[in-house]
Formats: C-alpha cells, structure tokens, sequence
C-alpha cells in the first residue's frame, strides 16, 4: 500500500464553499399572515418516513440584485437553486416555535428560467430524539410581491424518492440521533434539481393551507400544526475538508482518491476494505462521487475510535488489530458516471471505513471527501503560557467545544445531539469568553424556558420530542439565567424567564422535609456519573434526605435571590434567603461530621461524596474557619466519591470560592492522560467511555481565561471588569477575551518570588480593578501598567 505523501497531506486543507447568505429582512405584512402555503405529496398521510424531492420553475425578466425568500420544512430541507446547494435547515424548535430561514438567492438566479428545489425528508418513528415532527410538508414564502412568484402552492411539483430506507443503529449504547441511510442509485431521479431536468414521475404537490407566523394567532385560539418564529442564530459554518490518511487496506490501493488527484477503479467481482483516518474528530456530511459499478455495494461505517476484541478503545490513535464499530450508510451504484451520494444527515466520525463489492462491472471512487458542518464561533480569545500541553489541551477543548454546537449545544454529537442543561451551562460560559457570541447562548436559555410546563420544571433536555426531567437541571437553568446576567446587558431576556423560576424553586420547597431537608423527590435526580451511585442519583434520595441535592438548592436560591431583587421581587427574595438559610442550618446539624472534617451525603453520616462538599463551599454553607481545610480534603478526594470530568466544573468553581485558585493547573490530569490516549476531542468520562466528545469536558478552555488569566465580569452586564490572575507555577501568560465593546487583553510575568508585572488592556469604555493576592489596582480604559 502507498504511504501518504506530502501532496495529500495538503489536499486535506479546508476548501471553500459558496453559499447563500441569511439576511434580516422580513416584511412587515408578513408578520401576521404567509401567503404561502405548505405543501406535500398528495398520496401520502404525512407521518410516515419518506424523502421528496420539490421543486418549481419560474422566469424572471433581468438577474436581480437581491431575491429574498423565507423557507422551512419538517422534518428538514436541504434548499437549491439552479442545482446549486444552498443551505438547510430548519432550526430545531417545536410546534409553538416551528423556525423558518429567511435567505438571499438572488446572487444564483439568471435572467430567464429558473429552478428552485428542496429535498424534504420525514425520519418518522426513526427521527433523531431532538427532532419535533407535526407532519411532512414544506414552505417557502416570497418577501414582497417579486419574489411571491414561488410561494409554495399547487404549482410546485414533488415526486416521493424510493431511493432510500432507513438502517435503524444497533449500538450497545444509547443512541438517538437518527438512522444510517439506504441508498439505491437505481431509484433515484439523479440531477433532478438541475435546470432543464425532465419531470418524470413529478405531480402537482398538495396544499395543506398557510403558513402560520406567531404574531398571526389569535382568532378563535387554535393552534396550527407549525407557528412559525425567525431563526435567530446565523446558518451553520460549512466548508470542505480532505481525509488525512488511508490507515490500511486488504488489497494495494492508490490513495489518490482521497486527495482528488486520481480515481480509485476497483475490478469486477471484487472485495475491498478501506479504513480512512480523518486525523481528528468531526462533524460532517460524507461526500461520495463514484462511477460505474452496477450491482456493486458500499458500505461506510463511522466511528469515533476504534476497538479491540474486548470492545476496549484504549489510544485512539492505533488502529492494529481493532476492528470499527458504528453508523452506516449502505450505496449501490446504478452505474453511471460521476455521481455523488450525500447523506441527509450528517456523521459524527474520525474514522470511515469503506466495504466495497462489486459484481460484474468496474466500480470507480472519483473522489471521497466531507463538509463540515457546526456552527460559525469564532476563536477570539487568546491564551499563551510557553507550555505545549496546555496549548493542546486549549486546542481539543475548542474542537470539542466546537463539534458540541450546532442549532443548539449538543451533549455529544455521535451519540445524543441533545441539549442538555447541564452540559449547556459549561459550554455558554466557554462559547461567550471564547467567541464573544452569545446567540446560541441566548437560544438555549429560550429553548428550556419553551420546555417549561405544568410540572413546574423545565426539562433536562430540549428540543426533544421525548420529555424528560432532570429536576437538578432546572436548577442549572436557573444558574445559566445568572451568569448570563453577568455577562451581558439583556435584563428583558432574564427578567421574562422570572415566572419559571419561581415556579422552580417553589418546586423544591414543597419538598422539604421537616428538618428542612429535601426529602423524596421524584423523576430523575441526577448529580453526576458516580460508579458507587445509582444512575448518577446521590445517596439519599427517596430514602431519606439528601444533603447533596438540598445544597445545590441552596447555591442555586443564592443566585435566584440576586435576580429576584434586581427584577422587582422583594418579597420572593426575602423569603427564599430564608429558606436558604434554613437549610444551611439543617445541613451543619444533621449532615457535618467533625471527626471526618467532611459533611455527609446524608444525615445519616454513611456516605461522603466530593459533591456534597463542594455544594457546601460554593454556598457558604461551610463556614470560613472550616473552608480552606475543607477544600484541601476534596481536592485529595480520600475515601469519598470522586468528581467526573463534568463534575469537575463546581470541582474548579470551589478553588475559586476558597482563593486556592493556584493549584489549579495541578489538577488537569485528567485532560494530560486523554491527550497520551490520542483523542482529539474531550471524552465524556474515563475509559471506558461511551463518546470520546462531550461537551462538559471542554471547561478547562473556561478556567484557563476566567482563573489563571483572572478575567471575570465584576457585576450585571459585564459593565466593570476584575482582572485576578492565578498563574500556579507559570513564569508568565498572555489572555484575551471579547468583550462587548472591544478585547480585554493580559500580558503578565513574574516579578521576584511574589509579584507581577506586566500590562492589562482594557476596552476604552471600560474600567475594573486588578487583584494579586491582597492588594489591589484601579483599571480605565485603555492600555494599564502594572508592577507589584
């Protein structure tokens, strides 16, 4: 087999893709009513699997200049005009919040004849877990009376494909992203989308009345299948990328094809296996341009890692004597010349393998490539320290954090692609500090505050057609709200959500005991993944009392008591700092063992966990004489339960909290050990793991700026900032972070055994203070010296 050359190593550089732009106008006559309609294929009942190709085609007199449209579908669409990809979509909602694109297409159009189309598939029972469905139907409405020539309506045409079915995924794991897909070229209607293509097998598409924006309900209170509400988060990045290597092959192969400088032809009546190594995790539509090959099958799996005969994953990056696990599509070639299979969906994989087959005729692979897709973050933020591993370990936090973010945050992409509310706080407060956008951010906070309902909570994950409650993750919820708050100036986004919050916290007061502990509480009370604990629920819970969950009440009173006050509920306030107050009565009572110098799990002093006593800390509920020991005692972590890689997020918080912010370097392990393993991504606990990406993962990217660079927003709105560097044992840092009106850059060293020097640079606007142990320096806007 050849060995990758230099040449390919540089075809595997992100190539560019041209697409169409989101625009911001909408006109106001559509605010309450589209003229559109959806439509769908009349022989079907809408909630079956199926994949229907639409499109119409229509003249325009001169190209125009813009070409404004607004389009969605359920369950999605991939959108082309003149055979050209333009974007899909739509934005994951739910029926009340059913998101719609508004686009440009004008740059595509030609003066004369026109094609617009759309793929429009319906994944039914085998939908992704994050996918809401109402029935199969697309629109795209017109913005003003120009373009209203393609509103949606019985002119358009739709033919259902039966070039695919769905390959439900059998993985000894949890899974609900969607199915692998089935693939016949015989049976598809290729370059139907292109100009001047035939319409065969195209009918008139059914009308299914109009579309339906928000502000245009009302009348008489019905709900319609889908209202309608704008996207506010910009389209996803997407751009095309080169596998790194062909790490092994059963017969001798030209990797060309890889590359895109030579063909691949594999002769009749053949067998062919090909592992290809993308060099690092992704997310990405697999792209497949073949020709010939009538009868011939192709297989692609993909997978994170690969795996020994144990199932062990051991170094990601070894690929002798394991075998790959995963997803699939499965392709037969009608034999024609260079055609391209697409999935609908995208794959999660650093590792793609190809079983071929052919039969009596020759199959060539023209070329074999990817485009990712995720959503566009930019890395603004800077953090230089002359250390290489925590440069890499920067680097993975950011893929991590960036193969986590789509329509919304995902817990991890291979597996879930759901929207957690504890995975989602860590990565908003990595997202913001890192890119400066807060968008998804923002939609997040909306998304679970959409879930809410009469339970009184919001649920765990969302969106999700399959509710669950995680009542401890409407407390995170409330904890996103609050830091939110600090980080930027939106008080009509916090203050709107107060009603649910108070809903929730009311939730947990009905359940204290008489001792003023929480008492049996039903759903789901995860904490975090202990091995020693059932499904991540601390001791205690429907026995007893929890001490654990009964102080995360308390952290998160403590930050519901600072909204309630700013957004004009006193008296709530006042009651809930009582009830606070209360509990962290009960808990020194019942729960502290002196001779152990720990509180319990329980107030029956068996078990002891770091969680527990770190919820102590970071509530203040462990006074300050007992603090600075306390703290000392967890971070050994002797004879109780350990932290997950999650959990060590309040794990770091608590150093805060107890000004041990310098051992904090010390105690990124964990993130050295997944580097010596080879993954390229942070896992979601230590081997074995299920996903070797996890969002939670990834907040040493948050600590590395928020503590060691010590930039942190001093009150509401990010108007003042504190400057309090830790550098453990660095001899020097250099930090950046976006801020609202400019970057907060830090360029500090050493000074002597004790000191600093260096210059902090503040946005002109802004002003903050600088901390370095017990003395303290005023900050304005602009360039600041500092010497102590």
């Amino acid at each position: 087999m050849k060995h990758i050359t230099l040449l390919t190593l540089l075809w595997a550089a992100c190539l560019t893709l041209v697409r169409a732009q989101s625009t911001t106008e909408y006109n106001p006559e559509l605010e309450t009513a589209w003229d559109a309609n959806w439509i769908t294929h009349p022989a079907i009942k809408g909630d079956e699997f199926g994949i229907y190709l639409f499109k119409k085609t229509f003249q325009v007199n001169e190209k125009p200049g813009s070409f404004i449209v607004h389009v969605s579908a359920d369950n999605r669409y991939k959108l082309y005009v003149n055979g050209k990809y333009i974007t899909n979509g739509p934005a994951r909602g739910d029926q009340l919040h059913w998101r719609f694109e508004s686009l440009d297409i004008g740059p595509y159009l030609a003066q004369g004849s026109n094609i617009v189309s759309a793929v429009v598939w319906n994944f039914a029972q085998y939908r992704p877990v994050a996918q809401h469905s109402v029935r199969t139907g697309f629109i795209l409405q017109g913005n003003t009376a120009r373009e209203r020539i393609i509103n949606t309506d019985s002119t358009w045409k739709v033919l259902k494909s039966e070039a695919y079915r769905p390959l439900p995924v059998r993985l000894n794991a949890y899974y609900v992203v969607g199915p692998g897909e089935a693939f016949d070229g015989g049976a598809y209607a290729w370059d139907w989308e292109a100009k001047g293509a035939a319409d065969t097998g195209f009918v008139a598409a059914k009308s299914l009345g109009p579309g339906n924006p928000a502000k245009g309900l009302g009348k008489y209170g019905i709900v319609p299948p889908h209202v309608l509400v704008r996207r506010t988060i910009p389209l996803m990045e997407e751009h095309l990328q080169r596998f790194k290597a062909v790490r092994r092959s059963s017969k001798d192969i030209d990797e060309g094809f890889i590359g895109g400088s030579t063909a691949l032809t594999i002769a009749p009546n053949t067998q062919l296996t090909i592992l290809l190594d993308q060099g690092q995790l992704t997310n990405a539509y697999p792209l497949l341009t073949f020709s010939q090959g009538q009868g011939s099958t192709i297989k692609l799996t993909y997978a994170e890692s690969l795996v020994d005969a144990e199932g062990r994953k051991g170094n990601r990056d070894v690929v002798e004597n394991k075998k790959i696990v995963g997803n699939s599509n499965v392709i037969k070639p009608d034999g024609g010349k260079n055609r391209t299979y697409e999935t609908l969906w995208w794959r999660t994989f650093r590792y793609v393998q190809l079983d071929i087959e052919t039969k009596n005729e020759p199959l060539v692979l023209n070329d074999f490539q990817s485009r990712y897709t995720g959503y566009p973050f930019e890395e603004k933020a800077v953090f230089e320290t002359q250390v290489p591993t925590l440069d890499q370990i920067w680097d993975v936090s950011w893929r991590t954090q960036l193969l986590c973010s789509g329509e919304n945050y995902f817990d991890c992409p291979y597996y879930e692609q759901l929207q957690y509310t504890g995975d989602t706080r860590i990565q908003c407060l990595i997202s913001t500090y890192v890119s400066g956008d807060t968008r998804l951010y923002k939609n997040a906070l909306q998304s679970f505050h959409d879930s809410f309902n009469s339970i009184g909570l919001t649920q765990s994950r969302y969106p999700s057609y399959d509710p669950q409650y995680i009542p401890t993750f409407s407390l995170v919820w409330i904890t996103m709200l609050h830091d939110y708050l600090k980080l930027r100036k939106d008080d009509g986004t916090v203050a709107g959500m107060m009603p649910a919050v108070l809903s929730v916290l009311d939730w947990y007061e009905k359940r204290l005991d008489a001792n003023d502990l929480l008492g049996n509480m039903e759903w789901w009370m995860f904490v975090d993944w202990v091995d020693a604990w059932d499904s991540g629920i601390p001791p205690g819970v429907g026995s007893t009392q929890s001490t654990t969950i009964s102080l995360q009440y308390v952290y998160t009173l403590q930050k519901a008591v600072e909204l309630m006050r700013r957004y004009g509920y006193p008296e709530q306030a006042k009651h809930y700092d009582q009830v606070a107050k209360r509990i962290q009565g009960a808990v020194n009572k019942l729960s502290w063992d002196a001779q152990r110098g720990l509180y319990a799990d329980t107030p029956s002093g068996k078990n002891f966990s770091q969680h527990t006593n770190i919820f102590a800390l970071l509530s203040g509920t462990s006074s300050a004489e007992r603090s600075a020991a306390l703290m000392d005692k967890v971070i050994q972590g002797t004879d109780m339960a350990p932290a997950s890689y999650y959990f060590s997020f309040y794990l770091m918080e608590a150093l805060r909290k107890t000004n041990k912010e310098d051992q904090y370097l010390e105690l990124l392990g964990p993130w050295e050990d997944m580097l010596k393993k080879g993954l390229t991504t942070f896992a979601e606990r230590a081997d074995p793991t299920r996903s070797d990406c996890h969002a939670w993962s990834a907040s040493p990217m948050y600590f590395f700026l928020s503590m060691v660079c010590g930039i942190e927003p001093a009150g509401p709105g990010f108007e003042k900032v504190t400057v309090a560097p830790h550098l453990g044992k660095l001899p020097s840092v250099k930090g950046a972070v976006p801020h609202p009106n400019g970057m907060i850059e830090v360029s500090l060293k050493r000074k002597g055994k004790s000191g600093v020097e260096g210059t902090v640079q503040l946005p002109a606007s802004l002003t903050g203070t600088f901390r370095w142990g017990q003395q303290t320096l005023n900050l304005k806007g602009g360039a600041n010296s500092i010497s102590i």
